[in-house]
């Protein structure tokens, strides 16, 4: 990876205090060499600028680390590439991810680069519907999800794969209005825990996270 790559990751991990362990830096920049690699020839993401991935991809995976930081299994539903369940596993070694997408290709690539990473993650390939036995995907400590980006399609489905206790977390644009979020997750039977609105240093997007546990 070039110099652009890496110090867009400094600056990313440096905004939102992110301390990685010994190690995950190395694993993170090997995963976006595989996704690039893979992505000239199977098409995984429209985001092929080395900078641009460390921010848009990496840093704002890791961005949910603190939402997540009780839990010890997880589950990202259209998970697409493995985002943000790879780099978290990248981050947090203690941590069993399980990445769930419809698309064999991109559930292919998710196999391989956690093989060759040596990360807890394990990749089904599997339309979630919010049938967890069905479907063959254990409930989880936190759900987390980029792709399902509808608060109100979204929060419904995922309540069906928490754990006791979980955390079901969403993953948002600028939109991120606090009432319709907790009416949201009221109709699921949840609590709105959080709403953490923050910006991407480079690129100055918007960004949010939300959060919800058992009411």
């Amino acid at each position: 990876m070039d110099e652009r790559f890496h110090e867009a990751l400094r600056r990313g991990l440096d905004a939102f205090g992110i301390a990685l362990p010994a190690g995950a830096g190395e694993l993170l920049e090997r995963y976006a060499d595989r996704l690039l690699a893979w992505n000239r020839k199977v098409n995984l993401t429209s985001i092929t600028e080395p900078a641009e991935v460390a921010e848009k991809h990496l840093v704002d995976s890791l961005v949910v680390l603190p939402a997540i930081a009780s839990a010890r299994t997880l589950l990202d539903v259209g998970a697409g590439a493995g985002l943000p369940g790879v780099p978290l596993a990248c981050a947090r070694r203690d941590l069993a991810v399980t990445c769930c997408d419809s698309v064999a290709k991109k559930v292919a690539f998710v196999k391989a680069v956690s093989a060759e990473l040596g990360v807890d993650v394990r990749a089904v390939a599997v339309r979630a519907e919010g049938a967890p036995e069905r479907e063959k995907l254990s409930r989880a400590d936190a759900v987390v999800s980029r792709a399902l980006a509808d608060p109100e399609a979204w929060v419904p489905l995922g309540a069906r794969y928490l754990a006791e206790g979980g955390v079901l977390v969403a993953m948002l644009g600028r939109d991120a209005d606090r009432a319709r979020l907790e009416t949201i997750g009221a109709t699921a039977g949840l609590a709105l825990a959080g709403l953490d609105r923050y910006e991407l240093p480079l690129s100055r997007s918007a960004r949010a996270i939300a959060t919800w546990r058992s009411r």
